[in-house]
């Protein structure tokens, strides 16, 4: 199954002057797609705020479609001693 994913142009996202289109389409691009930021490339700011730009468009875009994200759950341990069953 294909996907067609919108551009920042296209959902109204202005890139700002001082960085690299091309980088800054990149970035909102790898955060559609769901990945992360591994390389050293990734660190680059025109690309760090597309992947930013696209990463707060996903939360906007499954807020208006009533999509719930649950709070991060933690796994807890904990230790018991000096425990007696009868």
């Amino acid at each position: 199954m294909t996907h067609s994913y919108p551009q920042p142009e296209d959902v109204g996202i202005k890139i700002p002057v001082n960085l690299i289109k091309e980088r800054f389409c990149r970035g909102f691009s790898h955060a559609l797609h769901g990945k992360q930021l591994m390389r050293c490339e990734h660190l680059k700011l025109s690309f760090r705020e597309g992947y930013r730009a696209g990463k707060l468009f996903l939360k906007e875009r499954r807020k208006k479609m009533n999509i719930i994200e649950f709070p991060f759950k933690a796994k807890i341990a904990m230790r018991v001693s000096k425990f007696n069953i009868t």
